[in-house]
């Protein structure tokens, strides 16, 4: 009989690094749009995520459903990396491993409706980076629910994406401005 890990505590600092829906088909309005930027960001992500994981940081993808009540988390990164699936490459970029946790998410936040809240306790996290897609959706209200739950957040710039880049940029000043998130660039991310 196998039995379930305990949940890794973040080893350093605690900080855990947020992959949020980056698993993903873009089969929405302005998907094809937000591609190239996604791209970008997922590549980045991806050499964040090996940094830090190296540093002992817990990784928790952050995923919405995409409408695929009956599918659990694997058989949707299966979805979104097929060939057909507009969001091949960043799926195929950002694969999860055997030691990455997942929450599937029912609306935009992160926090809402889902355990996240409890698996950050369990990891000791107090900081959180948070990375993904949309910066001005699903990564802005994360982290807006993140700032009110008080972790310490940092939304890295360049590992963030949206359907434009203004809209990235207006997304990242907010967070800024009105919360006081830290928006540097990932080379800033620490454990």
């Amino acid at each position: 009989m196998a039995t379930a890990s305990r949940p890794r505590k973040a080893e350093i600092g605690g900080t855990a690094l947020l992959i949020v829906d980056m698993i993903n088909p873009l089969d929405f309005e302005g998907g094809k749009a937000m591609r190239p930027q996604a791209a970008e960001a997922a590549r980045r992500i991806a050499t964040l995520k090996q940094r830090l994981k190296r540093d002992g940081v817990p990784v928790v993808y952050v995923n919405d459903n995409f409408m695929h009540w009956q599918v659990d988390f694997s058989a949707l990164v299966a979805i979104c990396q097929h060939d057909g699936s507009l969001g091949a490459e960043l799926a195929r970029c950002l694969p999860p491993e055997p030691d990455d946790y997942f929450v599937l998410k029912p609306k935009h936040s992160g926090f809402f409706d889902t355990p996240l809240a409890i698996l950050l306790a369990k990891l000791g996290a107090k900081r959180l980076v948070i990375t993904g897609v949309a910066a001005d959706g699903c990564v802005l209200t994360t982290a807006t629910d993140a700032h009110m739950r008080e972790f310490a957040v940092h939304v890295p710039r360049d590992c963030v994406a949206s359907i434009s880049a203004q809209r990235t940029e207006r997304a990242l000043a907010l967070m800024k401005d009105s919360m006081n998130i830290d928006v540097r660039t990932a080379r800033y991310a620490r454990a």
